[in-house]
């Protein structure tokens, strides 16, 4: 079964960077896009990022763009998220998804196209 187990999660200061890793098992990983979401304390859970099954394409959130960027190294079936420039409304738990379409053209930011999720690491932008 999809497996995703998300880390790297922390308490950072206002300025400062993490960068968040989603090892990935269960599921034939260099096939399929993957996406980062979070979700703020009363919030709705928001797309942060998305990548391309190949790598070669990203997709971001406007909350983060320019400020975070998504990678993934299909050898290891880890996704990345750099996380820079990072303020307190990044504070929120972040989760790791699997798409549903194996070989999607285009990158989704619909948390309905995504069938698998992580539990989730907590980030934490002090002020």
């Amino acid at each position: 079964q999809v497996q995703l187990v998300e880390s790297g999660g922390g308490l950072v200061q206002a300025g400062g960077s993490l960068r968040l890793s989603c090892a990935a098992s269960g599921f034939t990983f260099n096939t399929y896009p993957m996406g980062w979401f979070r979700q703020a304390p009363g919030k709705e859970r928001e797309f942060v990022a998305g990548i391309s099954w190949s790598g070669r394409n990203a997709n971001y959130g406007e909350s983060v763009l320019g400020r975070f960027i998504i990678s993934r190294d299909n050898t290891k079936n880890t996704v990345y998220l750099q996380m820079d420039s990072l303020k307190p409304d990044d504070t929120a738990v972040y989760f790791c998804a699997k798409e549903k379409v194996a070989y999607r053209i285009g990158i989704t930011s619909s948390e309905h196209d995504y069938d698998g999720w992580g539990q989730g690491t907590r980030v934490t932008v002090s002020s």
